[in-house]
């Protein structure tokens, strides 16, 4: 009985000393240089040498060729090296597909900078009391990017297309419309006199749906209501639309605002809408974007709350 248990609790103490060793040689093979592999393990060279030589004495065969300031895999490393990355891969797949069924962890959401500021954000204390076990990472920006590079499981866009290979779900529609401070309005006798848009300064997102759409918001509204701007208009551009909407409520100039986005701003009187009846319905629209293989129930909860969030807008 003694030597049966010595012998169990021998081969436990191998088989944990041999999967170091086991990790050791992918590292090496994966970054061909026993220095590289050091590194990458925080250990000396030396270390790491050591490690293969035992493991190349256990198993029997050799891993390696040494040769001078360079190694290369043996037939038989070689071997080795593909079943351990295959395994490894698989372990980490399987690892993924545990944490994904949870309704916990992290996300992370990407987004439109005037999205995530005027409509996200406000709205997050609901998903956190709703999903307390689910932390959030909040990334913003104006490029399309790229989900597997940045780690993202979300990102909410405003576009007319959307983008290939990715599963894209309508969240809502936008509309446009003038907007601007009571006393710039006031001051430029704005209300009910569009002419008068001639003497003011229109502020605009250049990248509403495009890295330079320059004053497109306002040309496209412009047209819909058959409406000239004065040559030499004056102009303010930003690279976001809540930014010329802060800039219209200090009086700067007049916004093409986003419904959507200044909603609450009108009902406060911060914003008016100097002109009734000239909101434009947008081509463009807001939409969810996720990685087709990661249907994750954490991932389907927060598209179910974004939805219901944008239902009661």
């Amino acid at each position: 009985m003694y030597d049966e248990k010595h012998q169990l609790a021998r081969n436990r103490h191998l088989n944990g000393y041999q999967l170091a060793k086991l990790h050791t040689f992918e590292i090496a093979a994966r970054q061909g240089s026993f220095v590289l592999a050091a590194e990458e393990l925080a250990i000396t060279p030396s270390a790491v040498s050591h490690r293969i030589n035992n493991l190349e004495a256990e198993l029997g065969f050799k891993l390696f060729q040494r040769f001078h300031r360079r190694i290369e895999l043996t037939p038989e490393g070689e071997r080795l090296f593909w079943v351990l990355k295959s395994s490894l891969s698989y372990l980490n797949q399987e690892i993924l597909e545990i944490k994904s069924q949870e309704l916990s962890g992290t996300l992370t959401i990407y987004s439109r900078p005037s999205i995530a500021q005027c409509w996200l954000v406000p709205k997050l204390a609901d998903f956190d009391r709703q999903y307390p076990a689910i932390s959030l990472n909040i990334l913003t920006g104006n490029e399309m990017v790229n989900f597997h590079g940045a780690g993202i499981d979300l990102a909410i866009y405003f576009d007319d297309k959307t983008p290939e290979k990715l599963d894209c779900q309508h969240l809502m529609d936008e509309s446009i419309v003038p907007v601007c401070s009571p006393e710039y309005a006031e001051r430029h006798e704005l209300v009910g006199n569009p002419a008068n848009l001639r003497r003011c300064t229109l502020l605009h997102d250049r990248q509403a749906w495009s890295y330079d759409s320059d004053i497109g918001e306002w040309n496209t509204w412009a047209k819909h209501f058959d409406l000239e701007f004065a040559e030499g208009q004056r102009a303010m551009g930003f690279d976001r639309s809540d930014l010329a909407v802060i800039a219209a409520m200090n009086h700067v100039g007049i916004a093409m605002g986003r419904k959507k986005l200044v909603g609450k701003r009108l009902e406060n009187n911060e914003l008016i809408a100097p002109f009734p009846g000239m909101e434009m319905q947008c081509a463009q629209r807001y939409y969810i974007s996720t990685l087709s293989d990661r249907q994750w129930p954490k991932i389907n909860a927060f598209i179910l709350w974004l939805k219901a969030m944008a239902e009661g807008s």
